[in-house]
C-alpha cells in the first residue's frame, strides 16, 4: 500500500516540478540557454560549480538554465535542488518498478533490497522536496540561518539515503538488477552532493555579506 500512495505522490510532485520549471520565478525555465546571448550567466554557472564533487555534471545539468539563474547563487542553488528532486523521483519510480516485477519466491533477497531502496528514496524525496519548499521562502536575519540550517541537514540526510539503497545489495551476488540500481543510485547521488554543495557555497556567501562591515 505504502509503494501504491508513494507512487501517486511521485505523479503529483512530477507535475508539480514542471510547473516549477515553467513558471521561472526564482527557479528555472524550460528553455535552453543561447550561450553566446548569455556568456556571463554561463561563466558564472561554471565557477561555481567548481565547488561541486562533480563540476562537469553540475555544469551541464544547469547551464540549460542560465537565463533564469543569471548571477543570482540563490538561484542557482534552487535549481540545483530542483533537479536533484527530479532525478530522486525518476530513480524512485523506476525502482518501484522494479519491485513489482520481483519474484519474491525465487529472489527474496533481491525482492527486499528493492523495497528497502525504495523506501530509502522515498524518504530522501521529503527531504528534498522540504529542502526545496524552504529555500523557496527564505527570510532574512535569523530565520535565513534557521531556514537554510534545515536545507543543509535534510540535504546532506537525502544524500545519506541514498547512499544507503545500495547498501542492501552488496551481500547479492552481480547481476543486471544490482548493477542498474547501484548505477543508478550512484548517479543520482552525484546530483544530490552537487546540489548540497551550492547550498553550501549560498549560505556562506551570504554569511560572509552579512558579517561584513
Amino acid at each position: 500500500m505504502k509503494t501504491h500512495t508513494s507512487l501517486f505522490r511521485l505523479s503529483l510532485l512530477s507535475a508539480a516540478l514542471v510547473l516549477l520549471f515553467a513558471a521561472g520565478a526564482g527557479a528555472a525555465t524550460a528553455t535552453p540557454t543561447t550561450y553566446h546571448d548569455n556568456s556571463k550567466a554561463v561563466d558564472f554557472i561554471r565557477r561555481s560549480c567548481n565547488a561541486t564533487l562533480y563540476p562537469e555534471l553540475c555544469y551541464t545539468s544547469l547551464s540549460a538554465y542560465a537565463n533564469s539563474i543569471q548571477h543570482s547563487a540563490a538561484h542557482l542553488a534552487r535549481v540545483a535542488v530542483a533537479i536533484s528532486l527530479s532525478t530522486a523521483c525518476d530513480m524512485a519510480s523506476y525502482v518501484a518498478k522494479l519491485s513489482r516485477q520481483a519474484d519474491k519466491g525465487k529472489a527474496p533477497l533481491t525482492a527486499a533490497a528493492l523495497q528497502d531502496c525504495f523506501s530509502t528514496f522515498d524518504d530522501a524525496i521529503d527531504q528534498i522536496r522540504g529542502s526545496l519548499k524552504q529555500l523557496r521562502q527564505l527570510k532574512t536575519g535569523e530565520s535565513f540561518m534557521f531556514q537554510t540550517a534545515n536545507v543543509q541537514t535534510w540535504m546532506s540526510a537525502a544524500l545519506t539515503n541514498e547512499e544507503t539503497c545500495t547498501d542492501g545489495f552488496e551481500d547479492l551476488p552481480d547481476g543486471a538488477v544490482k548493477s542498474e540500481v547501484c548505477d543508478r543510485a550512484g548517479n543520482v547521488k552525484k546530483f544530490t552532493s552537487n546540489a548540497l554543495a551550492l547550498v553550501n557555497s549560498y549560505v556562506n556567501k551570504e554569511t560572509k555579506t552579512t558579517e561584513t562591515p
